[in-house]
């Protein structure tokens, strides 16, 4: 099993399960996900950074005037909202989780804005 120690202030303590040592932490990233007790706050705001490190490496992309609107929204759904909502199917939404997300979907006006609609499109 791979995983990642997240630095908490809590001094951590070891237990002892059938001879193995092994170490109690307060948050654990497993397979790209943070957990801990306040799961879903911390596994939102990564996500959603996620999103943001996907659009910001195709920023030239998502702005360029030669990349037509549909191939912007094709490479939105395939790349960026993926990296947001990986792992969702856990998540509890609280209006507070949806009003984050709803202003993540936001990125649309960034990514459609500088584009000028044609007649084919």
């Amino acid at each position: 099993m791979r995983h990642s120690r997240v630095q908490t202030n809590v001094k951590n303590k070891e237990r002892e399960i059938e001879g193995m040592k092994i170490e109690e932490v307060n948050s654990v990233k497993y397979l790209g996900t943070i957990m801990n007790a306040d799961f879903i706050e911390e596994e939102i705001k990564e996500r959603i950074a996620a999103g943001n490190r996907s659009f910001f490496a195709n920023k030239k992309i998502f702005q360029s005037k030669l990349v037509t609107r549909k191939t912007k929204e094709r490479l939105y759904h395939m790349v960026i909202r993926p990296a947001v909502v990986y792992g969702s199917e856990c998540w509890v939404l609280t209006e507070s989780i949806k009003q984050k997300l709803l202003v993540f979907e936001r990125l649309l006006r960034r990514i459609f804005d500088p584009m000028q609609k044609t007649n084919g499109e």
